[in-house]
């Protein structure tokens, strides 16, 4: 069969495996036990010596339909599906990493990541946080024991972009581990194993799911790192093809022995929420430049930050490296403009922690899902008191302009 495009390829992913009764979609199974006629063949699934299906912790058909539609996304060799994004990157780091091991992570860090990574350097694992939108200081980190390096590909709020390719260089040559979560671009605006990722991280939650109403995360194993080359592969995992030897530890550990799975309800909303990936990320890049060439015009605001403008410090990389700029936009108010007044004026904006959804949605950053980092911690990310961050959805584009030109002009009149 020909190779088809990303769209296509999505929508018809479930035929693909022909499921039952003909059905387009992969039907929701919900049974946690498969019972088999020949218990023989029982104890071989559970040995890995044939494939199927033993307990519904470890895997679930609707779940791997919706795994094999990530790893189609990201052109990898396979994917691990958990109940959000933050135990797809918990579980990913505890089956692979040992005390005395050693990350090297993006300082600029969705909190909840920076939160766990915290946690990994009280288990024995210690983690060093560095500019990455520059090779060398990634480069300078590196030790002995460094097993991996983790980066966004924009971040959040603040939307630095890391030298993805250059660390990708960097990391294929010290036979590193190279991680890098995708979730704030989605594999429709760019896919990581262009530029050497190993592990690519997605919360399905966001841009994937598209729809606010399942959560869900996702590993997937790009087949560029050689695991036989990796120390901390248990004995156990080593019995089939040496490229699956990461994923099927990951999948081991994270889903058998520590229970982060994804239920088939989710994995169904996640799946269909995915075939209008492309159309949705495309409507929401062109509204969030718009919005963002508003706000930079706009006397309200000090500053913007958001990957399309010229003025971004790295403009030029993310023009090279995606389709679009993506749908997050934080900006900075004039000191005295209060980013709750701003908010509540709006109408069409919804405040609310999520991104990726159809509806766009605004949060005040240092005060929410940053404050517990603490005033420091956040200086160091470029978070001001006064961010808003913009997950921006697929209105139409009129409105949206004119929500946050009422909202920002009744700010900027008030400080007259």
């Amino acid at each position: 069969m020909s190779k088809k495009g990303f769209t296509t390829t999505n929508l018809h992913s479930d035929r693909s495996d022909k499921p039952e009764h003909g059905v387009l979609h992969k039907a929701i199974h919900t049974s946690v036990a498969y019972g088999y006629d020949d218990a023989r063949e029982l104890a071989e699934v559970f040995q890995g010596k044939r494939a199927g299906y033993n307990y519904g912790r470890q895997l679930n058909p609707t779940v791997t339909a919706l795994q094999n539609r990530v790893t189609a996304m990201e052109d990898g060799i396979a994917t691990a599906a958990f109940a959000t994004g933050m135990a797809a990157i918990a579980s990913t780091m505890l089956s692979l990493l040992r005390a005395g091991d050693h990350i090297v992570s993006s300082a600029f860090l969705f909190g909840n990541t920076n939160s766990f990574f915290g946690t990994l350097q009280t288990l024995g694992v210690e983690v060093s946080f560095v500019d990455a939108t520059e090779t060398a200081q990634v480069e300078e980190a590196i030790r002995e024991n460094t097993r991996l390096v983790f980066v966004e590909t924009i971040a959040n709020p603040a939307t630095q972009i890391a030298d993805l390719a250059g660390i990708g260089q960097l990391c294929k040559e010290r036979g590193l581990i190279y991680c890098v979560d995708n979730t704030l671009t989605s594999p429709h605006l760019f896919q990581p194993k262009t530029v050497g990722a190993s592990l690519i991280v997605n919360s399905l939650t966001k841009y994937i799911g598209g729809h606010g109403n399942a959560l869900g995360g996702a590993i997937t194993d790009s087949g560029l790192y050689d695991w036989t080359n990796f120390p901390n592969i248990y004995d156990s995992y080593k019995g089939q093809d040496a490229r699956l030897w990461g994923i099927t530890q990951i999948k081991k550990k994270g889903l058998r022995d520590m229970g982060a799975s994804l239920g088939p309800e989710a994995a169904h909303h996640l799946a269909v929420g995915s075939e209008t990936l492309p159309l949705r990320m495309d409507r929401a890049c062109a509204n969030a430049m718009a919005l963002a060439q508003l706000c930079e015009a706009h006397p309200a605001v000090n500053r913007v930050y958001y990957p399309g403008i010229v003025s971004h410090p790295q403009h030029a990389r993310a023009s090279e490296l995606f389709r679009h700029y993506g749908s997050i936009m934080s900006i900075d108010l004039v000191e005295g403009v209060d980013c709750f007044d701003v908010l509540n004026a709006m109408e069409t904006v919804i405040a609310s922690s999520n991104l990726g959804d159809t509806r766009t949605l605004a949060i005040p950053v240092a005060h929410t899902i940053f404050y517990e980092m603490g005033a420091e911690r956040r200086a160091s990310m470029g978070i001001s008191d006064s961010m808003i961050r913009f997950s921006v959805g697929i209105e139409d584009q009129q409105d949206l302009l004119d929500d946050f030109s009422r909202a920002l002009d009744a700010a900027q009149e008030s400080i007259r």
